[in-house]
């Protein structure tokens, strides 16, 4: 189909989200200014997700991208579980306390996280209770703990992923009298998420990351023009590190068999996932949890095969890597994407197109034309569109959707091409997936002055 300017827009902007740090007196204090978020699905229904809430009783601002395999049950999960972990995991010991207190006397208890969703983003109501129960063993085992030491953000942040994917864990292991819940659990495990998660409070950022999807810092230099700085490593074939890391982690009678084709044991990209728990449990384990299972997960052919030359579980780690960035007055936003993005867009031109978004300027690169042979007629049309371009000034209100846009619909000389955007968006479901992967993104702006 060929779709018209404004058919394309309502599809890139559906799902598209903005917050604004509030203002005191006219001021704002908070070393980040607001944040755009937006998800474009290739999958449906979509696998990734986003998560973005400011911590109440701490101070701090967490943002993260999750990107589901197997379907969208972990990532969906992990999005609603995560931050509370987080934000747990933070809190000092009074609080701990007085939320413990509340509870047991059935009082209110504190806010912990106030969250800025979507409409779109969903939350799971039937399993709140049993999250809540999984969350508050966590708690009560940290009062217990209590050394009296104040919680290091990294420490914090390592311990809240570990947590979070344990319970997911032991809560399919379990099971649940509900048979609804029985199979969500299940489903919860048996498929996996990747999570990429920022933690900015003032001038300290945080970025935890466990698979694949990344953090990249937007820097301004004083020639005005934009670098990018990696905040995330990816955890997959192409790092060397990781493959050291799992060579280490098993016999040496394993090595050849430990990653095939680019994939731990010839089936999965990521190295480092929440759930999976095909790569994590002990074959017995895995036999027994599916045989007392629901029918439905007999029906699911990814739950019944034991992957390969599997010897010496578990293969695949939630624990994530955490990078520390103090942030300068030159830092100017953090993009935070699943790989849907990074398999179309190089770094360097993600952090030029953002930074030229948010600041209105472009600096008026010469156009690159790669060795095409281009005919007068073609390079005036190039330079026309590149003046429209610019007089009509953006037609997004939102930094993420803006880079969608260049994401799905550039062409080789790097402008947005409405004919190709147009056939993209247009591809039924079952192609577009051939053509890209769920694209999620989320661009947190700084506040220099604060900095």
């Amino acid at each position: 189909f060929y779709l018209t300017p404004p058919q394309v827009n309502s599809i890139l902007k559906a799902n598209e989200y903005s917050f604004k740090v509030p203002e005191f007196d006219g001021k704002n204090v908070s070393s980040v200014l607001g944040f755009d978020s937006n998800q474009l699905p290739a999958n449906a229904p979509i696998e990734d997700r986003r998560s973005a809430a400011t911590c109440l009783q701490t101070r701090g601002m967490l943002l993260g991208v999750f990107d589901g395999h197997a379907g969208c049950a972990c990532a969906q999960a992990v999005s609603e579980r995560l931050f509370y972990y987080i934000a747990v995991s933070l809190l000092p010991h009074e609080t701990l306390l007085e939320i413990e207190n509340a509870v047991e006397s059935g009082r209110a208890l504190l806010p912990i996280l106030q969250w800025h969703k979507h409409p779109n983003d969903y939350f799971s109501k039937e399993a709140s209770k049993l999250y809540f129960n999984s969350l508050r063993t966590y708690w009560q085992e940290l009062i217990d703990l209590n050394s009296g030491e104040t919680t290091d953000v990294k420490e914090a942040l390592i311990n809240a992923f570990k947590r979070l994917d344990n319970d997911i864990s032991l809560e399919a292991q379990v099971g649940d009298p509900n048979s609804f819940l029985n199979y969500l659990v299940l489903r919860v495990a048996f498929s996996g998420a990747t999570a990429c998660v920022a933690h900015v409070d003032g001038v300290d950022l945080h970025v935890a990351n466990t698979g694949d999807s990344r953090a990249m810092l937007g820097v301004q230099e004083e020639d005005g023009s934009w670098s990018a700085v990696n905040l995330s490593y990816d955890h997959n074939a192409q790092n060397e590190h990781e493959v050291e890391r799992v060579k280490m982690e098993h016999p040496k009678s394993e090595e050849k068999s430990l990653v095939k084709q680019d994939r731990l044991l010839g089936l999965l990209m990521p190295f480092r996932a929440f759930g999976d728990v095909k790569f994590k449990w002990s074959i017995e384990l895995q036999k027994r949890v599916v045989e007392s299972g629901p029918d439905q997960l007999n029906d699911n052919e990814y739950t019944k095969f034991i992957p390969p030359n599997y010897h010496t579980p578990p293969y695949l780690t939630a624990e994530p890597e955490v990078i520390y960035h103090k942030l300068r007055p030159q830092d100017k936003f953090l993009v935070l994407a699943t790989d849907g993005l990074w398999e179309t867009m190089h770094r360097q031109d993600v952090v030029r197109i953002v930074g030229e978004y948010l600041t209105g300027v472009h600096h008026q690169q010469p156009i690159a034309l790669g060795g095409y042979k281009v005919t007068l007629g073609q390079m005036h049309g190039l330079l026309t569109e590149r003046r429209a371009r610019i007089s009509s000034v953006f037609e997004d209100q939102n930094a993420a959707t803006h880079l969608i846009r260049h994401a799905v619909g550039n062409n080789e000389f790097g402008t947005v091409d409405h004919e190709r955007l147009s056939k993209m968006l247009s591809l039924p479901e079952e192609l577009a997936r051939m053509y890209r992967d769920d694209i999620t993104i989320i661009v947190v702006q700084f506040n220099s002055h604060v900095i």
